[in-house]
């Protein structure tokens, strides 16, 4: 697909649009493509936000770390290169239980709505334009591949990430300058976090002589 695509205002809570989706999903399994039929080029932001909602807290439901991640990283490229989105069929088609998944969104969409009353449009050069949009959704991307990192057990590894794709996508849509510059700041710790993590991976083998 070769269409370009933007971005459309919206007086409804970030909370509220999602929700809508949540209670759209029916069947025993989900899949991304049935995501992105539901919601439609215009919402790529929305999905973006949506796929972030279950690693808001520490859970572990096989498989959707990497689906969900892709998928960011995909939306968000083509959010970038201002053009509808390309899924290949082993990332759009996977199926992923509902049973499972639903009360992890629901936990999510709760949580949203707590906080998405503080957002309002405010910085607006850090929203709008084409170089913004370049950037923004370059920064989607990186957190779509920091969440895809093979360290579900640790702790925190797909919540850091998660977090900043839910502020990134959600202040764009809502056009918060502050709440997109807070998940770039996510971004930032999420990279510190790995490097961390890695530092310490490395500490360790020394320790025990494994790189000898």
């Amino acid at each position: 697909m070769t269409a370009a695509i933007g971005f459309k205002d919206t007086d409804r809570k970030t909370s509220e649009l999602l929700e809508d989706i949540l209670h759209s999903i029916r069947g025993e399994h989900i899949t991304l493509r049935d995501l992105l039929t539901m919601m439609g080029e215009s919402g790529l932001l929305l999905l973006c936000a949506f796929l972030s909602l279950p690693f808001l807290f520490p859970v572990s439901i096989p498989g959707v770390s990497t689906v969900f991640g892709a998928g960011i990283v995909l939306i968000s490229a083509a959010i970038t290169l201002n053009r509808l989105p390309w899924l290949p069929e082993k990332v759009a088609d996977r199926r992923l239980e509902s049973g499972r998944l639903r009360p992890v969104l629901q936990r999510g969409v709760t949580f949203l709505r707590r906080i998405d009353r503080f957002f309002k449009p405010r910085f607006a050069s850090v929203t709008t334009g084409a170089v913004m949009n370049r950037i923004n959704g370059l920064a989607l991307m990186g957190a779509g591949l920091l969440l895809m990192a093979p360290l579900g057990l640790i702790p925190f590894s797909n919540t850091l990430p998660g977090v900043a794709i839910l502020l990134l996508a959600a202040g764009i849509s809502q056009r918060d300058g502050l709440v997109v510059l807070a998940g770039y700041a996510m971004v930032v710790l999420t990279v510190v976090y790995f490097t961390a993590l890695a530092f310490l991976a490395y500490s360790a083998g020394q320790s025990f002589n494994i790189f000898e």
